[in-house]
């Protein structure tokens, strides 16, 4: 692909015939290449390289653009509203690559969403815009007349900054009758220019020359350099001082101290006397650093380093000796030395890190570019070869890119909560021996994505609270963790909202959304409200947000906040006082009346007990009262003493803390055994009736209770062994006297089992016995209170069963 290059001048556009530009798009290595001139005006065209790179014009801005160059960053921009590259400040090849033959800009195209990077090369194409320079502009020359045809005087060739055709010198010297210039061929480069004495000369005829060497290189315009020459003919010493070999070569190690050895010049003279005595001496032409680095003994004529040998500055000197004798007027011989520079590994590698996408997400993918790394020696050979590594048993990988040039790239998944910084060293070693080697440090930061969701320690939480709780009451607090950072760890908490009976949970509870403290809104009554369970669902504020979910279950305690309720039982007179007629015939254990009462609590605080108040006086009553039944029985045979109306006052009282209370009152009316016939008869009608109902009861009553007790015994032993099994060290487990009872008309049992459980209710210690009991009916129950026998029987098996859980719930 050609181009025609282009100036911007004062806003315009200016074609350049002459300039030609060339962009090579090499498919294989991924390069994009331009060649532009050197000394091109600000503004020349380069070459169109967004439409090379393939990137639309629209997306230069928004994908960050920009063009990286290492100290050269200013030669070269891009236009990014047209995507041309072009020339910015003045680019002078040979202060950028000085005489080698291949000269480039490197340049670094990146642009990110995502992120690409692209290598093209500017090559700087030489003008010819330097010309030919001798080391002096004028030289003086001493030559005898008695110089024998043919000799030679040794000048030094000019130099010149270009390359290639335009450093291609040709030399001509001014026209004169004594001397030829003789130039090297190509091959023998090395060779200084010579004058070639070609007629005798006569000093009385020109005592003095004066020549010009004129040396032109092959450029378009041609450039030239002149050199003057001034030539005083000398008289008699006609033997010049000849070496033994027109050029001495030497090889040196860089680095070498100071003094060390380089080479011996040697030469001689056929004269005699202070004719052929030889001093040593550098041209007078060489310049002031050569004079600086080496040092030649006049007498000895041997060559010594006494500077610094550097092979990354000079790898190569060439340096004209001479030798004078101490005639009159002296003669002078020339040689060349010839020094090459043997390079050591005395440069370690350096390192340039560029970091590009820091942080790196933690879900990055495979193959993301995380830096870019450059790396030079200005070694030789193996000494400057370099490679690269990483520290080991890290997720990134370098990858040549081109050249010297790598890239810091993701080699495997990234897990923030696993490690969140990687302090990567890249390390960069040569090929010398000893090698050298040099490092960077690469601190990565992995950048947190919202891949956890909170965390409750357990999925379900069993809760016991007291009923009658004050509003506002704290509970219970769910805590949930998120292994994320900042706000993808910033969890909230709050209710999964559902109905409860015919209300709404957020009317029973609710949840502070920060601390995920639990809070009863009302008081909660066991009466109505035994288990509520309900979810708190925890999030985190990240984008998008995860969550989880966490199971309360919530058992309220019961409080003995009911008292006994007396249930109403045959004739009931003035006051609710209860009368019965007794006989006087009546033996001991002669059940009168049966106290009944009920209590809306559960467990010990809806266990009654009766007792009979003492009587005025403290008369011994004939009376007694079963302790748990309620059943008022004759204690002794009555008799004349007794008082025909007595008036009992019977107490049940709950085992509650404290036990609330009732009173009954019950008036037994003594009379003869002749009053009563029809009364007694009606009573033992009503009891044969109510007989086999009655028996029928207290079975079914009996057998619920023992299937609920044999539930309970089973349940409690299977938990027990599986709690001792699986904590030895923290669970007790033990038996304890009977304490389930059961009673009834038609007998009675008890069963011991005792089962020790921690209550988390947080207040008071815990209970650690079970008892269920019913109350007996009495014989003269009729058939008309069968209602009431069915209500006990579901009061109480009712209550029975709601204790089971809260005995059996897993401790927490």
């Amino acid at each position: 692909m050609c181009f025609v290059a282009m100036i911007y001048c004062q806003g315009s556009w200016y074609l350049l015939p002459s300039l030609v530009l060339f962009t090579i798009w090499e498919a294989g290595s991924g390069q994009l290449h331009y060649s532009v001139p050197e000394e091109a005006k600000h503004g020349t065209f380069v070459g169109r390289i967004a439409q090379d790179l393939g990137l639309e014009l629209a997306e230069l801005v928004p994908r960050l653009f920009r063009v990286a160059s290492k100290d050269r960053g200013d030669l070269l921009e891009v236009n990014l509203q047209n995507g041309i590259l072009f020339v910015n400040s003045r680019i002078d090849r040979e202060a950028l690559c000085g005489r080698s033959a291949e000269c480039s800009i490197h340049l670094e195209v990146i642009v990110d969403r995502p992120l690409q990077v692209f290598h093209v090369e500017v090559e700087v194409r030489d003008i010819n815009d330097n010309p030919p320079v001798f080391p002096t502009t004028q030289k003086t020359l001493f030559v005898s007349e008695t110089r024998p045809l043919d000799s030679r005087f040794s000048l030094e060739g000019a130099s010149d900054a270009d390359i290639g055709t335009n450093a291609l010198l040709t030399y001509r010297l001014s026209p004169s009758e004594y001397f030829s210039l003789e130039v090297p061929t190509t091959d023998e480069q090395v060779k200084p220019l010579e004058l070639v004495l070609k007629k005798p000369l006569d000093r009385e005829r020109a005592s003095e020359l004066h020549l010009v060497v004129k040396a032109t290189d092959g450029g378009k315009p041609e450039l030239t350099g002149t050199l003057e020459l001034h030539i005083i003919v000398l008289d008699v010493n006609d033997n010049a001082p000849v070496f033994d070999r027109a050029i001495y070569r030497a090889k040196l190690v860089e680095n070498a101290r100071n003094g060390t050895l380089v080479v011996r010049l040697n030469a001689s003279d056929l004269d005699e006397g202070s004719n052929s005595q030889i001093l040593y001496s550098f041209a007078t032409d060489v310049s002031p650093r050569t004079e600086a680095t080496f040092h030649i003994d006049p007498v000895s004529g041997e060559i010594k380093v006494s500077g610094k040998i550097d092979f990354e500055e000079t790898n190569l000197w060439k340096i004209q000796a001479e030798a004078v004798d101490k005639g009159s007027p002296p003669m002078f011989g020339h040689c060349t030395v010839l020094i090459e520079i043997l390079d050591i590994n005395d440069n370690a590698p350096e390192l340039i890190v560029t970091s590009l996408s820091l942080p790196v997400r933690e879900d990055a993918q495979l193959g993301t570019v995380i830096a870019l790394i450059s790396v030079t020696d200005p070694d030789s050979t193996v000494n400057g070869q370099v490679t690269c590594s990483l520290t080991p048993h890290v997720p990134f990988k370098l990858v040549s890119t081109f050249k010297n040039y790598y890239s810091l790239v993701l080699d495997s998944a990234l897990d923030r909560e696993t490690v969140a910084n990687y302090h990567v060293v890249v390390t960069a070693r040569d090929g010398g021996s000893p090698s050298l080697w040099a490092t960077a440090s690469v601190s990565v930061e992995v950048a947190d994505v919202n891949d956890n969701a909170p965390a409750f320690a357990q999925p379900e939480y069993t809760v016991f609270v007291k009923e009658n709780n004050p509003p506002g009451a704290h509970i219970f607090t769910v805590l949930a963790t998120d292994a994320d950072a900042q706000e993808n760890a910033l969890v909230s908490y709050s209710l999964v909202e559902r109905r409860v009976g015919e209300r709404l949970l957020s009317s029973f509870v609710s949840v502070h959304a920060e601390s995920g403290k639990v809070f009863a809104l009302q008081p909660l009554d066991h009466e109505e409200l035994e288990l509520l369970q309900f979810q708190v669902s925890a999030r985190d504020a990240g984008v998008p947000a995860l969550g989880s979910n966490v199971t309360l279950q919530v058992f309220v305690l019961d409080e003995n906040d009911n008292a006994p309720v007396l249930l109403p039982h045959g004739a009931v007179g003035a006051g609710g006082a209860v009368s019965e007629l007794v006989p006087r015939s009546v033996g001991s254990g002669h059940i009168v009346a049966k106290v009944r009462a009920v209590d809306a609590d559960s467990g010990y605080n809806a266990w009654l007990s009766y007792e009979l108040q003492s009587g005025a006086g403290g008369v011994r009553s004939p009376f007694r009262i079963g302790l748990y039944t309620g059943e008022i029985s004759i204690t002794r045979t009555l008799d004349e003493g007794d008082a025909p109306r007595q008036r009992l006052f019977v107490l049940v009282k709950d085992h509650g803390e404290p036990a609330l209370t009732a009173t009954a009152t019950v008036l037994v009316s003594l009379v003869e055994s002749n009053q009563a016939p029809k009364t007694s008869s009606r009573a033992l009608a009503g009891t044969e009736a109510s007989e086999p109902s009655i028996v029928d009861v207290n079975v079914y009553l009996i057998i619920a209770i023992c299937a609920v007790s044999s539930l309970l015994v089973l349940t409690l032993v299977l938990y027990t062994a599986l709690r001792c099994s699986a904590l030895p060290t923290e669970v007790a487990c033990g038996t304890g006297k009977p304490v389930l009872v059961c009673s009834s008309a038609v007998g009675s049992w008890s069963y011991s089992q005792q089962r020790r459980q921690r209550v988390c209710s947080g207040e008071g210690p815990p209970k650690t016995d079970l008892m269920a009991f019913s109350p007996s009916v009495p014989p003269g129950l009729g058939s008309g209170d069968s209602g009431v026998q069915q209500e006990i029987f579901e009061n109480v098996s009712t209550k029975i069963l709601g204790y089971i859980p809260s005995l059996v719930m897993p401790q927490m």
